[in-house]
């Protein structure tokens, strides 16, 4: 048994039976990959929001990319019938993610959300958790970049402008979320209402290809694209129980 494995079995004798399912949320997200074109609205979209640096060509180069959301491209099939394909890849926030147990500060947990969260000011860069990831959606900041005059203007000040040595990564817009919750809770309503709060990716996308809400809602909008056939999690037969599912491509 690989070491990978050994830290999912401890974490399922650790996990108690139902013990997502008492959550008031369980934030979730579905990917129609037929309506995805490729257009990285999205990933334009979370730079903006969440204060994403542009790194640059040469950190690029040495591998040390900074985007929250890739889009990955495959190529299907043999010229000249060759088609590319799309998919969005961000942190599938996993309810058995493996990159929690290896935190040496927990720095990384799961919140009362179903969210795999970071706190940036616990993390001390072991970059563990970007080794336990299958997914390879956690990034490491190596510098204190800055902003030009006037563009640090632009930027969000709902969300922490991270500084170098921490580990960065998508969170569902977790600050959109908690405005929600907050406005909710001055309408004396005790939760959120489906539609009313979407991550940027989501507000931003073009085709609609990406869905956000709560699973626990059964008449969700993202309960019901959950149940589609063509519904699948990347990566699955690894058990970490993420919470970002995809819808396959028809072809005509």
């Amino acid at each position: 048994m690989s070491l990978f494995s050994r830290f999912l079995d401890g974490w399922r004798k650790y996990r108690k039976p139902g013990y997502y399912e008492k959550f008031d949320y369980h934030w979730t997200m579905t990917v129609d990959l037929d309506k995805c074109t490729g257009c990285e609205a999205c990933m334009m979209a979370c730079q903006a929001e969440n204060n994403i640096p542009v790194v640059g060509e040469d950190e690029v180069a040495r591998g040390r990319e900074l985007q929250w959301i890739r889009v990955e491209r495959y190529w299907e099939g043999e010229y000249p019938n060759a088609r590319l394909r799309f998919m969005p890849m961000m942190c599938q926030h996993c309810d058995a993610a493996p990159c929690e147990t290896v935190c040496p500060v927990s720095a990384t947990y799961h919140n009362q959300d179903g969210l795999n969260t970071q706190i940036y000011n616990r993390c001390i860069g072991t970059r563990s958790c970007a080794v336990y990831c299958p997914y390879e959606v956690r990034y490491f900041n190596y510098y204190d970049h800055g902003w030009d005059s006037p563009l640090e203007q632009q930027l969000n000040p709902d969300v922490t402008v991270r500084g170098k040595g921490v580990m960065e990564k998508c969170t569902f817009c977790i600050q959109r979320i908690r405005q929600a919750k907050d406005l909710a809770k001055d309408d004396d309503r005790r939760r959120v209402q489906d539609g009313e709060m979407q991550p940027a990716c989501v507000q931003t996308c073009p085709t609609k290809a990406l869905v956000f809400g709560d699973r626990n809602d059964p008449e969700s909008q993202v309960s019901l694209s959950m149940d589609d056939p063509r519904s699948y999690r990347v990566l699955d037969e690894l058990n970490t129980d993420s919470s970002v599912f995809y819808l396959k491509k028809v072809d005509a």
